[in-house]
């Protein structure tokens, strides 16, 4: 019982995550730990600390904020 529960919530997740990736396009959501983790490369801000919270050291190149 409580597997088929389980099976049912994948199944619906894997069901949304596709109609947002066709509605938005590829790489709009995914699950954690699907893919690798991507090296962006970033501009940075002059501030170490906002540098470092925004966990890549900077601002990310090329990506609307």
């Amino acid at each position: 019982m409580a597997s088929d529960n389980g099976e049912a919530k994948d199944k619906a997740l894997g069901a949304a995550v596709k109609q947002i990736q066709r509605d938005f396009g590829k790489g709009s959501i995914m699950r954690l730990g699907d893919e690798p983790v991507q090296q962006i490369e970033s501009i940075p801000t002059g501030s170490l600390t906002l540098d470092k919270a925004l966990g890549i050291g900077g601002v990310p190149r090329g990506r609307i904020m």
